[in-house]
């Protein structure tokens, strides 16, 4: 099935999917003018696990397959993408509904999770009503191996990585999280209204290109919050990029998972919170190849 996709119409680049236009008034330069703006989509996504309703999110309705697949595996409801057997997205007067069907033992798993569930929030920790089910336990990343990823690599993807947010470039409105490689190309993109929406869009999007995410990095456009560590941990990513800085949570949930967590990365500037051995700090050179949209996958 395709997913259910937003608006479609003329915008800054073309085609805007996932945004609608809005006549505004603008005041700039002491000079009023009334011009179509472009907005980010957001609807309220129900997600529904064997025909039992888990949560329901405020989400930019993109890419809804990636975002039902990643936000099972990174909720830990699933353990491979193959236990999830089908998503369907329904178009409800009120927004919309992904009806995923899962592995009996996945759903049985989920069921025990939530048998005295009394309610859900709209952020990172969904189905959830206790302190344990809120800071569970990492499991532990396999150690290092081969060479660290450079920061030089990181600097790459930073530099690259405004031209391919294209629903942002649009609206100024929307948060992405970028596959990159070890050499700092920008694989695959996601973007949404929500932080932990994109990264949940990515993490589904790398399953089903059947990426190694220990061959490369996570980089986010937002702090990095426990949710999105838990998130990338689930996930087996070793490294998560993020252009502002970490709560002490995350980072201390990232050194227990054994994860490199790296915060305010501007430019060739960056700060390692925990996993320092993943990373190798190297002088920027005076320029960097340049990134071509060819590169990267959809």
């Amino acid at each position: 099935m395709k997913p259910a996709r937003g608006a479609d119409g003329p915008g800054m680049r073309g085609l805007c999917e996932g945004a609608r236009s809005l006549d505004v008034l603008r005041w700039r330069g002491g000079l009023a003018q009334q011009v179509d703006d472009w907005l980010p989509e957001e609807v309220a996504v129900a997600l529904q696990y064997n025909g039992v309703s888990h949560a329901v999110m405020l989400a930019t309705p993109l890419d809804l397959e990636d975002f039902a697949l990643g936000f099972s595996l990174g909720e830990g409801i699933v353990e491979r993408a193959a236990e999830v057997y089908d998503c369907e997205v329904l178009r409800e007067p009120c927004g919309l509904t992904l009806q995923i069907e899962v592995a009996a033992r996945c759903f049985e798993g989920l069921r025990e999770r939530r048998r005295s569930l009394a309610g859900r929030t709209g952020c990172g920790l969904c189905g959830t009503d206790s302190l344990d089910q809120a800071l569970r336990p990492l499991r532990a990343l396999p150690r290092p191996r081969g060479t660290p990823l450079g920061s030089r690599a990181v600097a790459r993807a930073l530099g690259s990585l405004r031209e391919h947010q294209r629903l942002n470039a649009a609206t100024g409105a929307v948060h992405a999280a970028a596959w990159c490689d070890p050499q700092g190309r920008l694989l695959l993109l996601r973007e949404d209204v929500g932080r932990h929406n994109a990264l949940d869009k990515l993490i589904g999007a790398m399953a089903r290109a059947g990426a190694d995410a220990a061959q490369g990095f996570v980089l986010i456009t937002s702090r990095a919050s426990v949710e999105m560590v838990q998130k990338a941990a689930q996930a087996g990513v070793p490294v998560l990029v993020a252009v502002s800085a970490p709560t002490a949570l995350a980072a201390r949930s990232a050194r227990e998972a054994g994860m490199c967590l790296v915060g305010l990365a501007r430019g060739d500037d960056l700060v390692v919170y925990s996993g320092a051995q993943r990373i190798a700090l190297e002088a920027a050179p005076a320029s960097f190849p340049e990134t071509t949209t060819s590169q990267l996958c959809t």
